[in-house]
């Protein structure tokens, strides 16, 4: 990897964090190369991935000045990215692009949001700028989200327009360090799930803005899977009993913290109650599903975090 340069903002001074767990290496190596041509450096966070094809990557990789981090066991996302926040700022970089490791990057996705975060960044504090994701498979547009009651809006933007938001998904998201200095780190007690809704809340509070850039797109999945619906032409999301443990401990954990809106709270907990329902009675596995959900309440109530025990 090579220092961000002296002078104004550009694509030099940024470098690419990419958290894996057990990916799909194929779709990893098209992240990596969409996103590599676009920076100044690029660094990978491994969680305990043993396979021959992510190994012939994490050569391919270091050979090409890239870095890899790797972790003997899963420390989960925010503590990845972590760890690639903290080698990016040894290197010298001043911005870092936060990617998961299923989102590929649009040509011109961080040109976009290095021209976004400079425009708006002078009149006002933005914390971050995020791109717009597209699930490729359905071709459904990520909206931004600003936060209402009783209900959020969905903000699909349109080219050019850049959408004041209440929270960004971290990935796509691109930081100056300076900024993570003064909101602090991701909060690795949260381990996966909503790690970045809490970053957002907190930045939030302390009156930075966040914006969506409609002209930086990336490809980016939702959920584990995708799974036809009767009721929703574009089918349904579904996570994994594994994710909907953290979905729900992490949900109840950030109801309680000072910097949560109050008015997101209000309207997240009836559909928390909701998905329950659904996920309990209506989709396979039920019976795992509802055990997960549960045992996050519980967890959440009492206010346990870090991994699931």
């Amino acid at each position: 990897m090579t220092p961000a340069s002296q002078g104004h903002t550009s694509a030099v001074s940024v470098c690419a964090v990419i958290v894996t767990h057990r990916p799909d290496v194929t779709l990893l190596r098209r992240a990596v190369a969409a996103i590599s041509r676009q920076v100044g450096g690029l660094v990978l966070v491994d969680n305990a991935t043993r396979c021959d094809a992510f190994e012939a990557l994490v050569a391919e990789l270091t050979s090409d000045g890239g870095r890899v981090l790797r972790n003997p066991g899963n420390l989960g996302l925010a503590a990845g990215f972590n760890a690639g926040i903290g080698a990016a700022r040894e290197a010298g970089f001043s911005h870092v692009l936060l990617l998961d490791q299923d989102s590929v990057a649009e040509p011109s996705m961080v040109e976009a949001l290095l021209d976004g975060l400079a425009s708006l960044s002078r009149q006002q504090k933005v914390a971050a700028v995020g791109a717009q994701f597209v699930d490729p498979r359905n071709g459904v547009v990520g909206p931004f989200v600003r936060i209402g009651f009783p209900f959020n809006r969905k903000l699909p933007g349109g080219p050019g327009e850049r959408v004041r938001c209440d929270f960004l998904i971290s990935s796509g998201s691109l930081v100056p360090l300076d900024v993570i200095d003064d909101v602090g780190a991701m909060d690795e007690a949260l381990f996966i799930d909503n790690v970045d809704m809490d970053w957002s809340f907190r930045a939030r509070h302390l009156g930075y803005q966040l914006y969506g850039v409609c002209d930086a797109r990336m490809q980016h999945s939702i959920g584990d899977a995708l799974r036809p619906s009767r009721f929703r032409r574009r089918g349904v999301f579904i996570h994994s009993p594994l994710r909907l443990y953290y979905l729900t401990r992490n949900r109840l954990l950030l109801y309680r913290r000072p910097h949560t809106p109050a008015k997101w709270v209000a309207q997240d907990l009836p559909r928390l109650a909701g998905k329950f329902m659904r996920m309990a009675l209506l989709i396979p596995p039920r019976g795992e599903n509802a055990r997960a959900m549960l045992h996050g309440i519980r967890d959440g109530l009492v206010g346990r975090s870090g991994p699931r025990p």
